[in-house]
């Protein structure tokens, strides 16, 4: 993905004002929902299932190292697929390419509210088909580590790197965006670029 990063400005996806409009979104509006699909999500569990405290928590956490996982190897291998034809080649760069290029762009640091809630949804449906009421325990994990994902991705786009430990979210995402973006797919978490060794040495 060969891209001249544009460190201010943005560009137009579609000529179509309405479907440019639903590629943008204030990072506000997705962090909430999923936010609150995980809230409705955990109220359902309470309320109509005998899942105890313990597993809903244990199966919470799994969920959530389990969007890590998720989030790594959507990055690298869609978003960052390698455009071997023109269609992959524009499909790449309105998903993500557009992202490298302009990195300060903050309308488009989230998938848009509406898309957000259908895949939410079909996961929802998925994972119910598998795990039965687990899902209601499991899913929030997932949920809530997009939004944390979310946030994590927004703050180190839009604002300057802080002086304590929180730097090395900045610092690994830099590395990605500036050095070598075929490494450090993490944003919110490292642990799955040091498991599959795209971490940079």
């Amino acid at each position: 993905m060969a891209v001249e990063v544009k460190n201010k400005g943005t560009k137009a996806l579609f000529k179509n004002p309405i479907l440019e409009r639903l590629t943008r979104t204030h990072i506000a509006v997705p962090i909430s929902l999923f936010i609150i699909y995980a809230i409705g999500l955990l109220y359902w569990s309470a309320t109509n299932t005998t899942l105890s405290v313990g597993l809903t928590i244990l199966l919470f956490l799994a969920g959530f190292l389990t969007l890590t996982w998720i989030e790594y190897n959507v990055h690298r291998y869609i978003f960052h697929m390698k455009p071997i034809t023109k269609i992959r080649e524009k499909i790449q760069y309105t998903m993500h390419g557009i992202h490298h290029e302009f990195p300060k762009d903050k309308d488009r640091l989230a998938m848009p509210p509406l898309l957000s809630i259908t895949i939410s949804t079909i996961l929802l449906l998925f994972f119910k088909l598998i795990m039965g009421d687990l899902v209601f325990a499991f899913l929030p994990g997932i949920l809530c580590g997009y939004a944390f994902y979310l946030f994590i991705h927004y703050i180190v786009h839009a604002y300057a790197p802080p002086k304590n430990f929180f730097k090395f979210f900045w610092v690994n995402h830099s590395v990605h965006h500036y050095k070598d973006n075929e490494r450090v797919f993490g944003v919110s978490s490292p642990l799955w670029d040091y498991i599959y060794g795209t971490m940079l040495k």
